[in-house]
């Protein structure tokens, strides 16, 4: 009988995270849901991976706590095995600019954007290390960070997000290199997906359409990418971006405030 195959995705009781999860689910992979505050959403999302004949568990953690990030994998490996695919999709999204810039604002959005897929990405790494013997041939798992393809296409709004993605980018190579063999990492930079903060359906729908392929990403196309990312064993440290082509496109203001 083949191993299950078993995913923990980050921040995945709504929004893109559910539909990565629910994606992974009809994959054939059991599901790890991990949430902050919404515990309703992801108790219903483990219904509906449940729905799908796989199996599913909701997992609350604060990510900016290491204490609570640091445990979560071996939450994840009691409650249904080790994962052997990791989504870091929680992502925390608040508005600044360099003139309201403040120590606390970047420390939020580094320890919940980037210390924690460090710290779940290095706990995963060390159980498939602990398993690898010397017939051991290629990866055991997946580690896919969501990135933003704002990185290629940089503004000034939403300055400590864009910097905290900047660092998640980087740490995609740096974990490419230091978990090799056993571990590929991978980015994925979506496009504007989902209606966000105070943009209103009408402006979404604008921007939305603002890509050379006139339209951007939905969270459908997302999860197909992470199920692709997944299964590609010859794909690390380098990131897919699934946006429309919207990072082909220079813009001087985040494209939500180019629409209202």
């Amino acid at each position: 009988m083949k191993n299950p195959k078993i995913a923990l995705v980050t921040g995945a009781a709504k929004r893109v995270g559910r539909a990565i999860a629910i994606g992974l689910a009809k994959d054939g992979w059991d599901v790890a849901i991990h949430y902050g505050n919404s515990k309703d959403a992801a108790e219903q999302t483990v219904k509906d991976i449940l729905a799908t004949g796989q199996r599913g568990v909701a997992l609350q953690a604060d990510l900016s706590d290491e204490a609570q990030a640091s445990q979560l994998i071996n939450r994840c490996c009691e409650a249904l095995g080790l994962p052997s695919c990791l989504v870091n999709n929680a992502s925390l999204f608040q508005y600044d600019v360099a003139s309201s810039f403040s120590y606390a604002s970047l420390d939020r959005h580094m320890l919940t954007n980037v210390a924690a897929p460090l710290i779940l990405s290095r706990d995963l790494y060390r159980q498939h290390a602990k398993l690898r013997t010397a017939d051991t041939r290629g990866p055991s798992g997946v580690v896919i960070n969501l990135l933003d393809q704002k990185l290629e296409n940089l503004n000034p709004d939403f300055l400590s997000y864009t910097l905290s993605k900047a660092a998640l980018n980087s740490a995609t190579n740096l974990l490419a290199q230091s978990f090799a063999p056993n571990l590929r990492v991978v980015g994925l930079a979506p496009g504007i997906t989902m209606v966000s903060g105070d943009q209103s359906e009408d402006g979404f729908a604008k921007a939305h359409g603002m890509t050379p392929l006139e339209q951007s990403s939905t969270p459908d196309d997302i999860a197909d990418a992470v199920i692709y990312l997944a299964k590609a064993k010859a794909i690390t440290g380098t990131t897919l971006y699934v946006d429309g082509g919207q990072h082909l496109l220079s813009t001087n203001r985040d494209v939500m405030f180019l629409t209202e």
